[in-house]
């Protein structure tokens, strides 16, 4: 791995893969919404910035280029299919072989085997229609981008994240391929090692084409369930 792209780069994940993948020695390039660049100013010229939506193809097939692995925040903003909008154009500007990994939450599922808590589906049930009806997100589009990278040929690995809470990196989150495994009940992770999931994520090979569900490494459950949940056993 020489070069990441980080669709998203600007937001608080985003970010947090940008200084991971820069301690790695990476080359990192993204795309972030033009309102958005000056987020992004403490990194200087040790990144290279594409301002634009991330379903925009020609702006996202400018930044990915060459790239070796594509990190993509995928968000359902609007009702404009922006996260399936934004998973076609990274799997269209990818070049063959190279690693991508998508970012969402618990809530996706690719095998109708996850087992919800009674809290996570009513939030689903209300935040969703809520969400839609306000023009603010939608949560079926991003069901259709998984969806999409689902049925693709692609070297993808979906991350699913838990709750997610801000704070000093605790290591790298615990796993699990189903939502309802005992070592996800704690339901909680930092960003920055949402993040550093991500990043690891790209050389690891045995997640290619698996959709990990992850927790937190210092929480309760994981402490309690965690033997042998690292990213060694994937």
């Amino acid at each position: 791995m020489k070069k990441v792209c980080i669709i998203g780069i600007s937001g608080k994940l985003g970010q947090y893969m940008a200084q991971h993948c820069l301690d790695r020695g990476y080359e990192v390039t993204g795309v972030c919404r033009p309102d958005s660049v000056e987020k992004l100013a403490r990194f200087g010229d040790r990144i290279t910035v594409y301002p634009g939506r991330t379903d925009d193809r020609e702006v996202v097939a400018r930044a990915v280029g060459d790239a070796d692995g594509v990190l993509t925040v995928l968000v359902p903003w609007g009702r404009t299919d922006y996260a399936s909008g934004t998973a076609r154009a990274v799997m269209a500007a990818a070049k063959p072989g190279a690693r991508l990994i998508y970012s969402c939450g618990w809530h996706i599922s690719r095998d109708g085997k996850d087992v919800y808590s009674w809290k996570l589906k009513a939030i689903v049930a209300l935040f969703g229609p809520i969400a839609r009806w306000m023009g603010f997100a939608d949560l079926d589009d991003q069901v259709r981008a998984t969806d999409l990278i689902f049925a693709s040929d692609t070297d993808w690995t979906l991350v699913r994240g838990s709750s997610l809470e801000e704070g000093e990196s605790e290591g790298l989150p615990v796993w699990a391929d189903h939502v309802g495994d005992p070592i996800l009940a704690s339901d909680k992770t930092r960003r920055v090692d949402f993040a550093l999931f991500m990043v690891a994520a790209l050389d690891t090979p045995g997640l290619i084409q698996r959709a990990p569900a992850i927790n937190g490494c210092k929480t309760p459950s994981a402490l309690e369930h965690g033997h042998g949940a690292s990213l060694a056993r994937a």
